[in-house]
C-alpha cells in the first residue's frame, strides 16, 4: 500500500509538470503521420489537461487554436521535464528537447519531427536516445534516424522460455546504437528503402552470475565487447492518419537486416522483423471505441547475432511491448508477439479514457530451436488527455504477467 500511495503521487505530479511545460506544439514531435488531417474531427465539448490547467489557473484565457495546422516556415520546439517509472528502470526523471516543422505547404503534408531527451533513473541507469523522422516536400523521401547511448546496469534470465525470475542476475554494458533508414514513397502510404544499423557494446559485464553456474550468456558467447553492423532493406504500409493515436488503419513494416564483417560486424549475420498494427473503430454509436492488435515477430535467419541483440522483452524502438514483464525478462534467437488492447472512453468531454489489454510472447529454445512456451500477460489502464488536436494521451496502465510479476507502466502516447 505504502509503494502504491508513492506510485499514485509520483504519478499526479508528473502529469502537472507535463501540463505545467507542454504546449500544444510540443506533442507534435511524437507522430509522423498528418495530424492536421485529424484536427477537423475534434468534438466542441472535448477537453484535455491543458484546458483544465488554463481553466484553473489562467483568468480570461483566449480560446486555444489548433497550431498542428501551421505549415511550411514554422518551427515548434519546447525542452521539458518529464518523469515516469517502469519496473526495469523505477522512476526515471528526464530532460526532453523536441522541435517539428513541416518541408511543404499542402494539406497531406507529414509533419517532419526531431526528439531528444537525457534521461537518469532510480537504479543508477542513464540512456539518451535521438530520433528524427524527416520528409522532404511532397513526401518524396522519409529519412528516419534512430541514435541511443547507454549506460544500462539491467538483468538477464537467460534463453527461452523455461526461465524462472530466480534466474535473474545483473549485467552491465555500454552502448552506441546509430540505426539510419532511408524511405522512398512508391504508392500512396507505401514505402520502401534502405538502411544502415550499427550497435556497438563494451565494457560488457555479468555482475553477479550464480555461483557454480555455467551461465546461458557464457554458453553463447560471452565477451567484453560485440559489434553488429550491417544493411537493412526496409518495406512500409502505413495508412493511419494519426500515429500517437490510431483510430483506424494499418501499420505494416518489414525490415530485412544483413550483417557483413567487412562493414566492421563481429561475424556475418541476419534477421527479419516484422511490425504489423491493425485498428478498427466501433460504429458511430460507440465512435470512440477502437479494438486495436499487434504483432511484433523477429527471426535470427542465419549466422549468431550477439547476445545482446537477440529478441527480448520490450526489445521494439519505443521499449513497449510485454506490458506485465520486466525489460529482457525473456530472450532468443526467434521471437512471436501478439497484443490486443480495447480502448474506451470514460468521460463524455474525452479526458479521461480506459483501456483493457493482453498479449503474449514465445521465444524458441536454445537447443530444439523450438516455440515450447508462451508467457502471457494482461492489464487495465487509465489515458489522461493532454492534447486533443494532437490526440495525445497519457498512458497509465498496471500490468500482470505470470509467476506473480506486477507493476505499473507509464507512457506519453498509446503503447502501439
Amino acid at each position: 500500500m505504502r509503494l502504491f500511495k508513492k506510485i499514485a503521487i509520483f504519478f499526479f505530479i508528473s502529469c502537472y509538470v507535463h501540463i505545467l511545460y507542454a504546449q500544444d506544439s510540443a506533442t507534435l514531435t511524437y507522430t509522423n503521420r498528418h495530424i492536421a488531417a485529424n484536427a477537423d474531427t475534434v468534438i466542441k465539448n472535448e477537453r484535455d489537461f491543458i484546458d483544465v490547467f488554463r481553466k484553473i489557473f489562467v483568468k480570461h484565457a483566449a480560446p486555444r487554436k489548433d497550431t498542428s495546422n501551421v505549415k511550411t516556415g514554422k518551427l515548434h520546439a519546447s525542452l521539458l521535464p518529464a518523469a515516469q517509472y517502469t519496473l526495469q528502470t523505477g522512476f526515471v526523471f528526464s530532460a526532453v528537447a523536441n522541435a517539428a516543422f513541416y518541408t511543404g505547404n499542402d494539406s497531406a503534408a507529414n509533419i517532419s519531427s526531431v526528439l531528444m531527451s537525457a534521461n537518469y533513473t532510480q537504479k543508477s541507469q542513464f540512456f539518451m536516445p535521438i530520433q528524427g523522422n524527416f520528409w522532404t516536400k511532397g513526401n518524396k523521401i522519409n529519412i528516419l534516424t534512430d541514435w541511443h547511448f547507454e549506460k544500462f546496469p539491467q538483468p538477464t534470465y537467460g534463453l527461452g522460455g523455461y526461465t524462472k525470475n530466480a534466474d535473474g542476475y545483473t549485467i552491465n554494458y555500454t552502448y552506441i546504437r546509430m540505426y539510419q533508414a532511408f524511405m522512398k514513397t512508391i504508392y500512396p502510404d507505401i514505402y520502401a528503402g534502405l538502411g544502415y544499423n550499427l550497435d556497438y557494446y563494451w565494457n560488457i559485464e555479468e555482475v553477479d552470475p550464480p555461483a557454480g553456474v555455467i551461465t546461458d550468456f557464457q554458453k553463447y558467447g560471452l565477451t567484453k565487447s560485440a559489434v553488429a553492423s550491417g544493411l537493412t532493406f526496409n518495406f512500409l504500409l502505413d495508412n493511419r492518419r494519426n500515429s500517437i493515436n490510431p483510430d483506424k488503419g494499418e501499420y505494416v513494416n518489414i525490415s530485412l537486416r544483413e550483417n557483413f564483417t567487412f562493414l566492421g560486424s563481429d561475424n556475418n549475420w541476419s534477421s527479419l522483423l516484422i511490425d504489423a498494427r491493425k485498428f478498427i473503430r466501433f460504429p458511430n454509436a460507440h465512435a470512440n471505441s477502437i479494438l486495436a492488435f499487434w504483432t511484433y515477430d523477429w527471426f535470427s535467419l542465419s549466422g549468431k547475432p550477439p547476445y545482446l541483440n537477440l529478441a527480448n522483452t520490450a526489445c521494439d524502438t519505443y521499449l513497449n511491448m510485454g506490458r506485465g514483464y520486466i525489460q529482457g525478462r525473456y530472450r532468443g534467437q526467434n521471437l512471436l508477439y501478439f497484443e490486443s488492447e480495447f480502448r474506451f472512453k470514460i468521460l463524455h468531454n474525452d479526458l479521461i479514457g480506459g483501456v483493457v489489454f493482453a498479449n503474449a510472447q514465445s521465444y524458441t529454445e536454445p537447443i530444439s530451436n523450438r516455440f515450447e512456451t508462451i508467457s502471457p500477460a494482461c492489464g487495465i489502464g487509465l489515458r489522461f488527455k493532454l492534447n486533443k488536436f494532437s490526440k495525445t494521451n497519457i498512458a497509465f496502465d498496471w500490468g500482470y504477467g505470470k509467476d506473480g510479476l506486477v507493476g505499473p507502466f507509464f507512457n506519453l502516447g498509446e503503447v502501439f
